[in-house]
C-alpha cells in the first residue's frame, strides 16, 4: 500500500511566547517544519500532506521560496482544533487503501527508524503507535488528596501515529468532531485496538523555549559527532 504522511502544524505558539508559530521557528538555520517534512522524505515516503493554519498559508509558501526548500509536499489548511486539521489532511487523500502516518510538525527530530516501524506495525496490525517508558514518579491527585500509582502501568505516546486509510477514514467520518489529544484516542473510542511499538527519546515536541533550548543542543551534538567521526 502507498505510504502517506499528515504533518499537522495548526499549533498558535502560545507555550513558546513567540510571536510567529512555533513550527516556523529557526531551528539550526532553518524552520522547525521544515526539518520535520526532511524527516519524512529521507524515509521514503513521498506522500506529504501539511496541514498549517489557514492565515500562515501564504506565510508558508514565502519562506519556502526564501529557503529554496523544494521537498514536494501538499499544503492544507488547518481547523480550530487538532482533529479537524488531520480530517482535512485525510480528504485530499484520493485512494482507498493506504497507510497514513499522523505525525506532530514540531517533531523534528523523528528518525527514519521510527517513521519505519510505525508503518510496519500498521501495515501487520492496522495502527502502530510509539511510546516511551515513563522515568519519574507518579501520584494521582483527588481534590485535595494525592496516592501513589504504578508508573509501570502507564506509558507516553508520540508521533508518528500510523493507521490504514480504512480506520482513519471511519473514525473522522462524523459530523462534529470530538478534541482529542491524539488519534490513538478517537480511535481506541470506536473500539479498535493500538499496537504500540518502542519510540525514541531524541523524538522530542518542542513547545516551550526550554524544549527550543534542548532541540538546539540535540543539533550541535549530532554536528559534533558527525565532525568527529568524519576526521577519526
Amino acid at each position: 500500500m502507498d505510504k502517506y504522511v499528515i504533518i499537522v502544524a495548526g499549533g498558535s505558539g502560545v507555550r513558546m511566547g513567540s510571536a510567529i508559530p512555533k513550527q516556523f521557528m529557526l531551528l539550526n538555520n532553518q524552520p522547525v517544519l521544515m526539518h520535520t517534512i526532511l524527516s519524512f522524505f529521507q524515509a521514503g515516503v513521498e506522500n506529504i500532506i501539511v496541514v498549517v493554519p489557514i492565515p500562515f498559508i501564504e506565510y508558508w509558501e514565502t519562506i519556502c521560496n526564501t529557503y529554496s526548500f523544494s521537498v514536494p509536499h501538499k499544503v492544507v489548511g488547518g481547523g480550530l482544533f487538532r482533529s479537524q486539521s488531520v480530517k482535512n489532511g485525510l480528504e485530499v487523500i484520493d485512494e482507498t487503501e493506504a497507510l497514513v502516518a499522523v505525525h506532530d510538525g514540531v517533531r523534528p527530530f523523528v528518525s527514519s527508524e521510527t517513521i519505519n516501524q510505525a508503518f510496519d506495525t500498521a501495515q501487520e496490525y492496522g495502527t502502530g503507535v510509539p511510546y516511551l517508558d515513563l522515568r519519574d514518579s507518579l501520584r494521582q491527585i483527588e481534590g485535595n488528596e494525592s496516592m501513589h500509582v504504578d508508573r509501570d502501568k502507564f506509558k507516553s505516546v508520540q508521533t508518528p501515529q500510523c493507521y490504514t486509510l480504512a480506520i482513519l477514514k471511519r473514525v473522522y467520518n462524523v459530523p462534529r468532531l470530538p478534541s482529542f489529544a491524539d488519534d490513538a484516542a478517537l480511535v481506541e473510542q470506536f473500539g479498535i485496538p493500538i499496537t504500540l511499538f518502542k519510540g525514541s527519546e531524541e523524538n522530542i515536541k518542542i513547545t516551550t523555549p526550554l524544549d527550543m533550548f534542548f532541540a538546539e543542543s540535540l543539533v550541535k551534538s549530532k554536528k559534533t559527532a558527525s565532525s568527529f567521526n568524519l576526521t577519526s
